[in-house]
């Protein structure tokens, strides 16, 4: 019986213990303290969740305290969603007699999702406040989101309920076929400056056809999206010139999740993907970023592809990865890939001249350029690499060695590197990377220098009067101008920026 009336005692002091702080907590008195005093949801597209952002609320007092309330200003109406540490309450928008021990804090998590009719049409602004509490006891963190009005391109569904696909290196995958006379859309073959477009699946250009971009053009991909230029059709890119930092005349593909933490992050979408046999590109002032890899050129017929001034960032595979392809590059950057900024296999012509090709992955299995006339699974497995010349060149990053080269005796290899700074710290006594003595493929190689890049982590490859860059380009492969605009002075500097000067 005695160990009977020890259990009861101890039910009761455990019941009591659990609801004590029910009894001991006091009204709030709206001296509740916050992480910050309001909370900005980046930019997101009408009708497309955001990502979820954090706001952490702290008792500081010495007592545990009861909060009436914790919603949202608009109420049930609200665009925004919350969890209170980890309750959902009234559809995510009402919260009652929420408590908080002494001494601490707890999470609040929000989200949103909105329409552009939603938001202020002055500033296109989406607002709303947490409040806690009421009276005078009230205190608001309030909350802002930019909403953005997009063209959204998808696949459609079909009859029997799966989505539209098209045919990608024999494989279906989610995908359409942009159309010049679309009844929503209008020409989807003509991507303009007007609205930005957010596009999920790979967007395709049919034969025959040619998608252009305008300057300014802003294209959101999708996770796994991309866009396919089939056989005899065409890209042809427009970016100009920006007079601001805001590159408002570059044409810019990224992925579609415009979070802060979203801006540096690899593998986000998949390609631009240029066809076997597609035909007459041309890519002038294009910044991508955050791909798998960024141009994916396939064994496309023998016009040369033009690309100039364009940037190509923190690609999860390549920067450029070509496949017996015929590109002439000027006023190129490259930098962030992990397996090559630049890979040029299974033999093909190559001119680029006044380009930065940079590598920062943090791994050693990686390079900044990479030159092969082999493919594994092609027939035949080699084929001519009928030249891959540098002209005025940086060739550099954080490995020890930035320059590959995978040749085979059966076609030809045929590569040359003028007035180029060259990152090559190995010691070797192969014949293909004898920089000094070698004067039938390499002339004036700079090596192991530095070129003291502005800021390689944000991407900025300009570079000033100490570089060891500076003025040693030559001036017969000479661009006039540098990938801003600005005018190279004589003799030029190597890489894709003209020097200038900084402030420290």
């Amino acid at each position: 019986m005695r160990q009977y009336f020890i259990l009861f005692i101890f039910g009761l002091l455990t019941t009591f213990s659990s609801c004590r702080t029910d009894f001991d907590t006091v009204a709030s008195s709206g001296n509740l303290k916050f992480s910050k005093d309001t909370v900005y949801l980046d930019t997101v597209f009408k009708n497309i969740g955001s990502g979820t952002y954090q706001l952490k609320v702290y008792n500081t007092s010495k007592d545990d305290i009861s909060i009436p309330t914790i919603q949202l200003k608009n109420g049930l109406n609200s665009k925004y969603r919350m969890t209170v540490d980890g309750m959902s309450g009234n559809n995510g928008k009402i919260f009652n007699k929420v408590t908080l021990l002494a001494k601490d804090s707890l999470y609040i998590f929000i989200e949103t999702t909105a329409d552009i009719t939603d938001a202020d049409p002055t500033d296109f602004l989406y607002t709303d406040q947490i409040q806690f509490d009421s009276g005078a006891n009230l205190q608001e963190v309030a909350l802002v989101t930019l909403i953005q009005d997009a063209v959204f391109l998808y696949p459609k569904q079909n009859a029997d309920g799966t989505k539209e696909k098209i045919t990608i290196d024999n494989k279906p995958v989610d995908g359409f076929y942009l159309d010049e006379n679309d009844p929503v859309n209008g020409n989807e073959l003509l991507f303009t400056n007007q609205k930005p477009y957010v596009i999920y699946g790979f967007a395709g250009v049919p034969e025959n056809k040619t998608v252009s971009f305008q300057a300014g053009a802003r294209v959101f991909f999708h996770a796994n999206s991309g866009l396919y230029v089939d056989n005899k059709a065409s890209l042809q890119i427009n970016g100009a010139v920006s007079a601001t930092g805001k590159l408002e005349n570059e044409v810019i593909f990224e992925g579609d999740r415009l979070e802060s933490l979203y801006d540096n992050i690899p593998g986000q979408w998949n390609s631009v993907i240029l066809a076997n046999g597609s035909i007459n590109h041309s890519i002038n002032h294009l910044t991508l970023k955050n791909a798998i890899t960024g141009l994916s050129i396939k064994s496309p017929d023998n016009t040369t592809i033009q690309i100039k001034n364009t940037q190509i960032y923190n690609c999860a595979e390549y920067g450029i990865l070509a496949q017996n392809a015929n590109i002439n590059g000027e006023n190129i950057v490259i930098n962030y890939a992990g397996l090559a900024g630049l890979s040029c296999v299974y033999g093909g012509n190559y001119v680029f001249t006044h380009s930065t090709f940079n590598n920062n992955w943090q791994n050693t299995s990686r390079f900044a350029v990479s030159l092969s006339n082999t493919l594994a699974g092609m027939s035949p497995v080699s084929n001519d690499l009928v030249q891959a010349t540098f002209n005025n060149c940086i060739i550099y990053g954080s490995s020890t060695n930035e320059f590959n080269l995978n040749k085979s005796t059966n076609a030809a290899f045929v590569y040359q590197l003028n007035n180029c700074l060259l990152k090559f710290n190995s010691s070797t006594t192969n014949p293909d990377y004898q920089f000094k003595t070698d004067a039938l493929h390499y002339n004036q190689i700079i090596l192991n220098e530095n070129p003291k890049f502005y800021n390689v982590s944000q991407n900025k490859f300009n570079i000033d009067n100490t570089s060891a860059a500076f003025a040693k380009g030559n001036q017969s492969y000479n661009i006039p101008q540098d990938i801003i605009g600005k005018t190279r002075t004589s003799p030029p500097d190597l890489g894709a920026y003209q020097s200038a000067v900084f402030a420290k």
